[in-house]
């Protein structure tokens, strides 16, 4: 930081660690609390979490929302069953409710064809996602949800950057390579000075439906060992679970009676 620094960041061409690139929501949001939701690499289960996350807010009495920042492969309308498309007003743009009140904003509520695909460069769907948090009006939301897309790329840097994040919650699965790379995401975390509440490992274990022995199909889990190198004591593990997947291609999730997050999110939210 320059000794004559006026702290004022957005006339300064300075590339300094104090510059503060946070945007403001929408003069009509009240947010409480924003968490984003990470991986380091795609298909290990992060929006899976994250509608769980929503879902166990949803059930503890708190007001949940889920800004899908995932732009080019958006599920979250999917899993809830939400077919509506967003609206808006001149004030601004409305997010869609799930059957239980969850808010959702995602791309795919404001394409007229789930299956178009999104071909958009960085940069444009950066700015896209930054109007789901400038521009769309979230109404006294206790926890916001973000499912941030994979990798330490554009998108990422550009959500740590500009929305004010309380932490995240690394998702991982128990590969040794998916391992190596959730390293990488919470490595991004540190530098951005987002702190690690907590890790979730999908697809676990499966239960075997004869015995009920637990069988780690992936082999031995790494889930203890990742999270006690980041200081980590918060963890919770997701099994392969037929019902689960079923209530999601059936656009149920709200009604899946599983809990597998649910101490995990009681300890995130104290």
């Amino acid at each position: 930081m320059s000794e004559n620094c006026t702290h004022d960041c957005g006339s300064c061409s300075q590339d300094c660690a104090e510059r503060d690139f946070r945007k403001a929501p929408h003069e009509l949001s009240k947010i409480k609390k924003v968490i984003g939701v990470v991986s380091g690499k795609g298909g290990v289960g992060k929006s899976l979490t994250t509608a769980l996350l929503a879902v166990t807010a949803q059930r503890n009495g708190l007001q949940a929302a889920i800004m899908d920042a995932d732009i080019t492969g958006p599920s979250i309308p999917k899993m809830f069953g939400i077919k509506e498309r967003a609206t808006g007003t001149d004030l601004g743009i409305l997010p869609v409710k799930s059957k239980t009140g969850i808010e959702v904003m995602s791309m795919n509520v404001l394409l007229e064809e789930d299956t178009e695909p999104v071909i958009w460069r960085g940069p444009v769907i950066a700015g896209t996602v930054l109007q789901f948090w400038t521009d769309v009006i979230w109404n006294d939301v206790d926890f916001m949800f973000v499912d941030m897309p994979p990798g330490t790329g554009d998108v990422p840097l550009s959500i740590y950057q500009s929305v004010p994040l309380d932490g995240i919650v690394i998702v991982t699965s128990p590969q040794e390579l998916v391992s190596m790379i959730v390293k990488k995401a919470a490595a991004m975390a540190e530098k951005m000075n987002v702190p690690i509440l907590g890790v979730v490992e999908n697809m676990s274990y499966v239960v075997c439906p004869d015995c009920g022995r637990t069988i780690e199909v992936f082999g031995k889990s790494r889930l203890e060992e990742v999270a006690k190198e980041y200081g980590v004591q918060n963890i919770a593990r997701i099994p392969f679970d037929a019902a689960l997947s079923a209530c999601c291609d059936r656009g149920l999730i709200e009604l899946f009676e599983g809990d597998y997050l649910k101490e995990f999110f009681e300890k995130l939210e104290k």
